[in-house]
């Protein structure tokens, strides 16, 4: 699926989202394209032609509420963890408590890891110390204020390299 950098007005990396949700956006007049795609490719209807972007600004500012803590949701631990899994760095589907729950794991950033379906299952209700296993790297709470982002740099266009890297700064 083809990712599009949302910008706020202020020209500072908000997300990414779907091409078609950016599409929307555009035709709603609530965005403006920044950057078209590099390849030139561009999206047909009866009555306009687009070219197909790769960065948009919203026309708005939009304020996002400072957060002390990030929240924890599968897609955004999945973001963190680079879609690998903790335990043997293939493809992780699925989400899994280092310290499980029935053995008073929290459900933190902390105790929580991306993982593929056969360590999930080999791991089951067990601790590493009984498996013999360790984690490839500890987790830990995105600190970035654009957690959302976390990983675009390596995986996104090239043209979001200048918004991204101001973010970081």
């Amino acid at each position: 699926m083809r990712q599009v950098l949302l910008l706020n007005a202020t020209y500072e990396p908000l997300t990414t989202l779907s091409l078609h949700r950016a599409v929307i956006l555009i035709l709603r007049d609530k965005a403006e394209v920044v950057h078209r795609d590099g390849r030139g490719a561009v999206l047909r209807s009866a009555t306009r032609t687009l070219d197909v972007p790769s960065v948009i600004r919203l026309r708005c500012y939009v304020r996002i509420p400072y957060r002390s803590r990030i929240p924890l949701t599968r897609a955004a631990l999945m973001r963190r963890d680079d879609f690998r899994c903790a335990y043997c760095g293939q493809r992780a589907e699925t989400i899994d408590h280092v310290i499980p729950r029935s053995k008073g794991g929290p459900h933190t950033w902390e105790n929580c890891v991306a993982s593929c379906m056969p360590c999930n299952h080999r791991k089951a209700d067990r601790l590493l110390e009984d498996l013999g296993w360790t984690l490839r790297v500890a987790p830990v709470v995105p600190r970035d204020a654009h957690w959302r982002l976390i990983g675009a740099q390596f995986d996104g266009d090239p043209q979001w390299a200048p918004y991204l890297a101001e973010s970081a700064a």
